[in-house]
């Protein structure tokens, strides 16, 4: 569900629940202001640990309520927008919906007011780059395409470039998409492409967790489509919840519509006729999962109204994603790689593949997500030299696990830099060393990007270091 609503916020009382330190509490609190809404925002961390955010903001009238929350804003609120790190079952939700108010997030919001179709990308693993190539394949046809959502843009600083031919292409996180549940919303075009345990210290059980990731298609209707990776079975079994049609993209069958690989040939086979796109090696690429987000990428760009030479050209002038198995820096034969955003275990194994065959030094490790990460430990072992940790509260458990099988662990590290030391010492010429944590960020960083990025600083120290040595 998508189209433009009118919305008549001038002096409406709204509670912004969240600002954050990126860029969605910033875009929805500016947007909410220039729509004449009396806004007070507040946040359980202090000035200090806003203060980028609140020095973007110090210009519009604005209340701020810092460090704490407070009942009577609550109370007093007729809509609150809560950020997506706030849980749907947080007390202070249920204090403003028993006051009466409406409870609306980033993305509600935007899908009310988005003139153009939406297309949403969600799964555990592999939707910041499937949502960036579809983007990529839809601006060889509409420049003017969009990308924002869940990978620090926010979608309210592009709604004035946004037009009723725009293409828009969203990263929809899981909490996102509670949100657009609870409105009965959903993109247009939705593609699903993996799901595996991840962020049980917000779901009850992973059932709950899959259930939240199958919203994306629960609300559309029909006309709308829902893009499925037919290789992943617990995605395949999403495949009927709304009554979107069904594009599958994963290995060829032969038979089904949608997005396939065979042998190392891209084919898209639609409406009774059959195309081959291109060959595996001019996607610049790196890992088989890669072929599988192009694959998702193609369907829903060609769904949208790209040609199949706009798909050709999309995907050959990839670019890799930042924080997502980026080469930082060659230093003395060895390939520093910030995959920074490999927050679930399913993502550490898919670069350990990636990387086959080459001796690794593992950077892990970090917050717990209630994901067990035993298993992630055996298989890991006979995969790397070693594996160096950051401290968290995962990292006890992933400690133990590892030398339960066998594998050399170093730290855990309070620092990045003294992480980036240690493994450079163990790595060897020829080999990586591979920031891929299996875990959530907070405790040492803001967040997983704040940590790639502490990754590619230590990396350039280390250069620098090593040049000064010589």
């Amino acid at each position: 569900m998508t189209g433009e609503q009118r919305l008549d916020l001038r002096g409406k009382r709204v509670l912004v629940m969240g600002l954050g330190t990126r860029s969605g509490g910033l875009g929805v609190t500016r947007w909410l202001v220039e729509q004449g809404a009396q806004v007070t925002v507040t946040d359980l961390r202090s000035a200090e640990e806003l203060q980028p955010s609140l020095e973007a903001l110090r210009d519009l009238p604005v209340r701020f309520v810092l460090g704490e929350h407070r009942r009577e804003d609550f109370e007093e609120a007729e809509i609150v927008v809560r950020n997506p790190a706030v849980p749907r079952e947080s007390p202070w939700l249920a204090l403003a919906r028993a006051a009466g108010a409406r409870i609306e997030m980033e993305m509600t919001l935007f899908f009310r007011v988005c003139p153009a179709p939406i297309i949403g990308v969600t799964g555990t693993k592999g939707k910041t780059t499937t949502a960036t190539l579809c983007a990529t394949i839809l601006r060889q046809w509409k420049p003017e395409t969009v990308l924002a959502g869940n990978l620090g843009r926010s979608a309210f600083e592009v709604l004035p470039a946004i037009g009723r031919d725009t293409p828009v292409v969203l990263e929809l996180s899981s909490w996102q998409l509670e949100g657009l549940d609870e409105q009965r919303m959903s993109p247009h075009i939705a593609v699903l492409t993996t799901i595996s345990p991840d962020h049980l210290d917000r779901y009850p059980s992973f059932e709950a967790y899959v259930d939240a990731k199958r919203a994306i298609a629960r609300h559309q209707r029909p006309g709308d489509w829902f893009v499925v990776n037919r290789d992943d079975p617990v995605v395949w079994s999403c495949r009927d919840t709304g009554v979107g049609r069904v594009i599958a993209f994963g290995q060829d069958d032969g038979v089904s519509e949608g997005a396939f690989r065979r042998g190392d040939r891209l084919v898209w086979r639609f409406a009774g006729h059959e195309e081959e796109l291109l060959h595996r090696r001019e996607i610049p690429l790196a890992g088989d999962h890669a072929v599988s987000d192009a694959l998702a990428a193609m369907a829903a760009a060609l769904l949208r109204g790209a040609t199949l030479e706009h798909a050709r050209a999309g995907l050959r002038g990839a670019q890799p994603v930042p924080h997502r198995l980026e080469l930082v820096a060659h230093i003395d034969g060895v390939e520093f790689v910030n995959d920074t955003a490999a927050t679930a275990p399913v993502a550490v194994l898919a670069a350990l593949e990636t990387f086959r065959g080459r001796p690794i030094v593992l950077i892990g490790g970090g917050a717990a997500k209630g994901v067990s990460l035993r298993e992630l430990a055996q298989a890991v072992a006979g995969r790397v030299r070693a594996v160096v940790l950051l401290d968290g509260t995962a990292t006890p458990e992933y400690h133990a696990a590892l030398e339960q099988v066998g594998v050399r662990v170093f730290g855990p590290y309070r620092s990045m830099e003294e992480a980036v030391h240690q493994a450079a010492c163990l790595a060897e010429p020829g080999g990586i060393v591979l920031l891929s944590p299996g875990c959530a960020s907070f405790g040492l960083f803001r967040d997983e990007f704040h940590r790639g990025e502490a990754f590619r600083a230590a990396v350039r120290h280390l250069a620098s270091r090593r040049g000064a040595e010589r």
